[in-house]
C-alpha cells in the first residue's frame, strides 16, 4: 500500500496526471514575421511572414524582402526548440530602426494562453536584449529589437516557459 502511494505522489509531482506538465513548441505551428511601427494601427513595415511546423534546425531564414518605407529585413536565421527561440544575424555590421517596436513576432496556432514566463539567455545572446523588450499576448510572442546594433553573428537566445497547451 505504501509503495501504491508513493508512485501515486511521485506521478503527480512529475506532472504525470497532465495536469502542470510543462509544455513544447516542438511540433506546434508557427508563423514568423518583423513588424516596425510606432502606432501598432500603422505599421511602417510588415514582412510577409512565414508559417512552418517547428522541428528539427533551422526554422526560417529571413533575406531582405524588399524596403517598406525605407526599412527592410535584417538576414536571419530562426531556431526554435522545445522551450528556446534563437536569432542569429547573417549579415553585418548595422543598425536596426529606432521605432516604438521593430522586431519578431512569433504568433502560434492555439487558443491557450501559450507562454508562462520568458528569459534572455545571457550566455546564449550578445546583444543588449533585455526580458522587458519581450512581451506576449495568448498565443503571440513580440522580441522587439528597435534601435540594436548587429554585426555579423550577433545573437539572441530567448527561453521560454511554455504552458501545457494542446496541439492545433
Amino acid at each position: 500500500m505504501r509503495a501504491r502511494a508513493t508512485l501515486a505522489a511521485l506521478a503527480v509531482i512529475l506532472g504525470a496526471d497532465g495536469a502542470g506538465a510543462e509544455g513544447t513548441l516542438e511540433g506546434r505551428v508557427v508563423t514568423f514575421t518583423v513588424l516596425a511601427y510606432d502606432d501598432p494601427e500603422k505599421p511602417f513595415f510588415r514582412a510577409r511572414g512565414k508559417t512552418v511546423k517547428v522541428g528539427q534546425g533551422v526554422e526560417f531564414g529571413l533575406d531582405p524582402e524588399g524596403a517598406q518605407n525605407g526599412v527592410d529585413v535584417a538576414p536571419v536565421d530562426v531556431n526554435i526548440g522545445p522551450t528556446r527561440i534563437e536569432v542569429r544575424f547573417r549579415e553585418g555590421p548595422g543598425q536596426l530602426l529606432i521605432a516604438r517596436f521593430n522586431g519578431y513576432v512569433l504568433r502560434f496556432e492555439t487558443d491557450c494562453a501559450l507562454f508562462e514566463g520568458v528569459h534572455v539567455d545571457p550566455e546564449g545572446t550578445n546583444m543588449p536584449l533585455t526580458v522587458e523588450a519581450i512581451t506576449s499576448e495568448v498565443n503571440t510572442l513580440y522580441i522587439n529589437m528597435s534601435g540594436m546594433e548587429y554585426a555579423l553573428e550577433s545573437r539572441i537566445a530567448v527561453d521560454v516557459k511554455v504552458a501545457d497547451c494542446p496541439l492545433s
